[in-house]
């Protein structure tokens, strides 16, 4: 016959999928992307717009100074700077008086050679020729090839671009002082007295610092705010992610937990069942047995009827331990309950030498059912009794009250818990009692969590173990008399 070996699937292999991990990846790398081409798209626009506006202020000026000039020399309208510009066409213009020519002509260049933050200004005829330079030596050059300047002569409009490095192979950037970073080139048309006929252009090459800070500056600014955008995007939405993450697992675990509870309740409802007719069968039979016998059985007998006692016990608490928690919260007395609770233990901690101390509890209820509620006190102060087996104190306070819980914490003097007992305490069927089931805690921290609460446990061998009950209050400043 073959042996059966059971094998692992590969979804069984696969690590569970980390929902957290993945997206603070991911969302980095996509937040990143977003914000770096928002950064990059805005920086170009700033550049461009802030280029765009300083060559045309330059072309706005450059243009009324040329219609002023004019104007100024009395030269007659018939004529405009554009005309004037180049010296071959002098005679030209036998209408025009030579000296206003001359005069006017050098007054516009000599505005033009001032321009603050002026590289270098040349200016072209028709046939490409640089009829005047700032740096003579480009006067009477032919420029061929250049695809900026020929596009202003055709479409006859002010054309403007940005560089930062210099082409070398251009024969009209033959600059005196180099620029240090970012310069602008711009083409300035000048017209005929129609408008129709492009007379003469105008090329300005300026390096504006105080423009160039203020790019500098709001780009620093800009990529600064893009950055605390982006972080603040990711780390707000990681924080959700986060939150929604452990909320998810919560969630899991108390699946996990409720599943577990019912599955465990169903066997032991079926042993319970299985188990307590054979039980009571048993101790009817040794309660009859007990009647006739006098003898050396008699104590045999009273052994088998307190073991079947600690059975039917054993089953009761597992029953109630694991059935379904129904019912919905109720505003509960929480001084009431652990006063009745403690009153039904004082014979046993008589017995056992414990005092009790219990601070002032608030009036305030807490939500939860009494039944139960008493049932979570029940738990504890067995347990504490059970630690204080040589006497001791029972301390009961209230830790910590704000408008929508409170914390009760439950301590006792007694031998205390190991580190791991106390990671075990909550689990089902742990206990350290002889002869005990380990439901205890285990129900405490159902009813503690079924009404919003939470149960909290610490402890050090040899001073005691504190329990702390975490309630949600029912209202702020309800009077339980009021209910």
């Amino acid at each position: 016959m073959m042996d059966y070996q059971p094998s692992l699937s590969a979804g069984a292999l696969r690590k569970p999928f980390n929902m957290l991990r993945w997206y603070a990846f991911v969302s980095l790398a996509v937040i990143a992307s977003v914000a770096v081409g928002l950064g990059v798209i805005s920086s170009r626009f700033v550049i461009s717009e802030s280029v765009e506006r300083d060559a045309l202020l330059t072309a706005q000026f450059i243009q009324s100074i040329a219609l002023a000039e004019v104007r100024h020399v009395s030269i007659p309208n018939v004529r405009t700077m554009g005309e004037l510009l180049d010296p071959r066409l002098d005679s030209a213009f036998a209408d025009v008086d030579p000296e206003a020519r001359r005069a006017a002509r050098g007054e516009f260049l000599d505005h033009i050679a001032h321009l603050p933050d002026v590289l270098l200004a040349n200016i072209y005829a028709p046939d490409r020729m640089v009829i005047w330079s700032s740096n003579p030596t480009l006067i009477g050059k032919m420029i061929e090839a250049d695809d900026d300047l020929d596009r202003a002569f055709d479409h006859k409009r002010r054309v403007s671009a940005s560089y930062h490095d210099v082409e070398d192979a251009r024969s009209e950037r033959k600059f005196i002082t180099p620029p240090q970073q970012l310069f602008i080139e711009n083409y300035i048309p000048l017209f005929d007295t129609d408008g129709e006929r492009v007379t003469a252009m105008v090329e300005i090459y300026k390096e504006p610092r105080d423009l160039i800070n203020r790019i500098e500056r709001g780009l620093l600014l800009l990529w600064l705010g893009t950055v605390a955008g982006a972080a603040v995007v990711y780390f707000g939405l990681y924080g959700i992610v986060r939150r929604a993450a452990r909320t998810l697992a919560q969630q899991q675990r108390r699946l996990v937990a409720n599943q577990t509870y019912v599955a465990l309740g169903e066997m032991s409802s079926a042993v319970a069942h299985s188990l307590r007719n054979p039980l009571a069968n048993i101790r009817s039979s040794a309660e009859l047995a007990d009647e006739f016998d006098d003898g050396a059985a008699k104590q045999n007998i009273a052994d088998i009827i307190s073991q079947v006692d600690r059975m039917s016990l054993w089953v009761r608490e597992l029953l109630q331990s694991l059935r379904p928690l129904d019912g919905e919260a109720l505003p509960v007395d929480l001084a009431q309950v652990l006063h009745e609770r403690l009153q039904a233990f004082t014979a046993q901690m008589a017995q056992a030498g414990v005092q009790v101390d219990v601070a002032p509890l608030p009036s305030t209820p807490v939500m939860s059912q009494p039944v139960l509620l008493g049932q979570v006190f029940n738990s504890l102060i067995a347990n504490a009794l059970e630690a204080m087996a040589e006497g001791g104190t029972l301390r009961v306070e209230v830790v910590r009250q704000n408008r929508r819980s409170l914390v009760l914490r439950v301590c006792d003097t007694g031998k205390g818990m190991s580190t791991q007992q106390q990671r075990m305490a909550f689990r089902p069927f742990f206990t350290t009692k002889q002869g005990g089931l380990g439901v205890g805690l285990m129900l405490v921290k159902r009813v503690m969590e079924r009404f919003g609460g939470a149960v909290r446990l610490s402890s050090r061998e040899g001073q005691g173990t504190c329990v702390q009950l975490s309630f949600r209050l029912a209202r702020a400043g309800l009077d339980i008399t009021a209910l």
